[in-house]
Order: C-alpha cells, then sequence, then structure tokens
C-alpha cells in the first residue's frame, strides 16, 4: 500500500477556540496556515490558525 503523505489538520477559532474546519495538508510545508473563515460559535468571519488532531 502507497505511504500516504499527507496529514489531517484542524482550523481553530482565535476568539472563541473551536475546532471548526478540518483539511489535509502535505507533510512537505512546514509553516502553519492562517486563514479568515466563517466560525459557528462567534457567528462571524474570524482568524483560524492550524492545529494538530489526535488520531
Amino acid at each position: 500500500m502507497a505511504k500516504v503523505k499527507r496529514d489531517i489538520i484542524a482550523f481553530k477559532c482565535t476568539k472563541c477556540d473551536s475546532k471548526n474546519y478540518t483539511v489535509y495538508k502535505t507533510r512537505n510545508v512546514k509553516d502553519k496556515i492562517e486563514l479568515k473563515k466563517f466560525c459557528k460559535t462567534c457567528k462571524g468571519h474570524t482568524e483560524h490558525k492550524e492545529t494538530k488532531v489526535k488520531q
């Protein structure tokens, strides 16, 4: 079986610390991702930072 070169990451809201989104990220990229996304808890667009997901 082929080796998977991607990790699952979660995006965490910077205001309320809730994990709203999960995506795949390649292992070659070393920088942490920061995006503006919609937060259900805050009910608005806020900055989301990358965090690890326990597997």
